[in-house]
């Protein structure tokens, strides 16, 4: 368990040898799927690792067939929180020219693994550097920073930049496929402020803070007990109090929706879930990362459309 005020962190298995990696030094990464491959064409890409396979998926979406893309994360069953990264992983590490993590205490393996493959020539995107957050005052930072739009818009430029470094050549497609990327982003941010104009001051109950960037947007206001989501968040034991407090949100109606984050259920998430459907409250599934078969605007445009749906039952 973490003891990171932001999140828990990811596990790393530090199992990598010298042997191995030369061993598997004559193959390359391809796909998103971390899978390696011993195609030489693969060498005349651009190798690129994200964190997880949200921004695998944007990187691919910028840098379409030039880029090769592993993904560590990428199993929609996997709580990231828990995640146990692999040899294959620092491999891909050592021979990446991008890296891009979401930082904020979310991923910190990613740069602990990037020191010990002694890759120090990658350019390392960090997504909550990107966005600017900062923690409220008094508050812990909400690392999820890929449910907010416009820090998504500002990431896929960086990505673009990082790309059109490593390969000059291409430069100005990959400037032009973030731009088409970013076109994409404003339907869901105008899906938004839709919401936020019908359902504006409306209450919503959380699990976890990772929807918060989402909901905010769209002018919602989060009744959790913040000692709730926190101890959901970082794996720890609710108090019956505070149990009690979060339960009382459904049981008296005080709020429009449960947004639940599917990926990381427990006993306590579930009572909540339970208690939303029992009192004819809405609940919204989300998850950290993407689901099978979906891309990022799909997997968000479903999210924004599945809250404003609940806000209007």
């Amino acid at each position: 368990m973490s003891t990171s005020p932001s999140s828990r962190r990811l596990v790393l298995l530090v199992g990598a040898c010298v042997t191995l990696l030369a061993g598997c030094g004559s193959s390359s990464d391809s796909g998103s799927d971390g899978n390696a491959s011993a195609a030489p064409a693969a060498s005349s890409k651009v190798a690129v690792v994200a964190s997880t396979n949200v921004y695998g998926d944007i990187v691919s979406r910028i840098g379409a067939d030039k880029v090769s893309v592993t993904s560590v994360i990428s199993d929609p069953d996997q709580d990231p929180h828990s995640y146990e990264a692999s040899t294959q992983n620092q491999l891909a590490l050592s021979k990446a020219k991008v890296v891009v993590e979401n930082g904020g205490g979310y991923d910190d393996f990613v740069d602990r693994m990037l020191k010990s493959a002694g890759n120090s020539s990658a350019e390392v995107i960090n997504a909550v550097k990107v966005s600017g957050r900062t923690a409220p005052k008094g508050s812990e930072l909400n690392e999820h920073v890929w449910y907010d739009f416009p820090t998504v818009a500002k990431i896929a430029d960086r990505i673009a930049a990082a790309l059109g470094t490593a390969d000059p050549a291409n430069a100005a497609t990959y400037t032009k496929n973030a731009d088409a990327f970013k076109a994409d982003l404003k339907p869901l941010e105008a899906k938004e402020a839709q919401i936020k104009k019908e359902h504006g001051g409306e209450a919503i109950a959380i699990t976890e803070p990772v929807p918060l960037y989402m909901t905010g947007a769209s002018g919602l206001v989060d009744k959790t007990p913040t000692e709730f989501s926190e101890a959901i968040e970082e794996g720890d034991d609710v108090s019956p109090k505070v149990l009690q407090e979060t339960l009382a949100l459904f049981t008296h109606k005080q709020v429009e929706a449960l947004v639940y984050n599917a990926q990381t259920s427990g006993p306590q998430t579930e009572k909540s879930e339970q208690a939303a459907k029992a009192a004819g409250i809405p609940v919204v599934p989300v998850t950290e990362t993407l689901p099978s078969g979906k891309n990022y605007l799909a997997w968000m445009t479903g999210n924004v459309d599945a809250l404003a749906n609940a806000l209007a039952k």
